[in-house]
């Protein structure tokens, strides 16, 4: 029989954790690389919500769970688990802590604004689910609050009442692209040059 390796060892005068397990050595885990800076509204979003711990935890916050225990028993998930990604959802501004208890120290986490403005993204996704993956059935859909009947969501433009599908709408750069997405969707829609933005123009 193997025997067990040490759990750490000592290179270059610095404790590196080996992780050996039978022999097997664990690397460390490569740091996630930051949508934070990316000139992308979606990578920027995904900064925020891309865990999906964190858009679990939000469906149950649009579900009326507030408290810690409350989350936990619904997801499952680990105490720390939990613990991280609440923090990471107050400090992007979709929750926010309201404190209930005193003695012990106790907090609800609410949706601020920014955290409602996520709701049309999952009801998107729970239809998308519904459509793609729920061969058994809908276990979760939307409904007419007054009447019951199955809802079907879809986008549509505020200013029209359009539907937003293609090609009636496009997704085109905005006032703030960078060379790389002008390209990107110069690519894209190579016919389309009237719905590139004007980088001379004034507001």
């Amino acid at each position: 029989m193997r025997s067990l390796r040490p759990a750490a060892r000592v290179l270059d005068g610095s404790a590196v954790a080996t992780n050996y397990y039978h022999g097997i050595h664990r690397k460390p885990a490569m740091k996630r690389t930051s949508f934070d800076t990316m000139p992308c509204p979606i990578a920027r979003g995904l900064e925020r919500v891309g865990e999906w711990w964190s858009i679990l935890i939000l469906r149950d916050a649009f579900a009326g769970l507030t408290r810690f225990d409350a989350f936990q028993k619904s997801l499952g998930i680990a105490p720390g688990m939990l613990t991280r990604r609440l923090n990471a959802l107050v400090e992007a501004g979709m929750l926010e802590r309201h404190r209930y208890s005193e003695h012990p120290p106790r907090d609800e986490y609410r949706l601020t604004a920014r955290g409602r403005d996520f709701r049309p993204v999952l009801l998107t996704m729970l239809a998308w689910g519904n459509r793609h993956f729920a061969p058994e059935g809908a276990s979760v859909h939307i409904v007419d609050a007054a009447t019951g009947v199955p809802a079907d969501p879809i986008l549509m433009d505020r200013v029209t009442g359009k539907p937003i599908v293609e090609p009636d709408f496009i997704v085109a750069p905005g006032p703030a692209a960078t060379e790389a997405v002008l390209q990107r969707y110069a690519n894209r829609y190579p016919d389309r040059q009237s719905a590139q933005p004007d980088r001379g123009a004034t507001p």
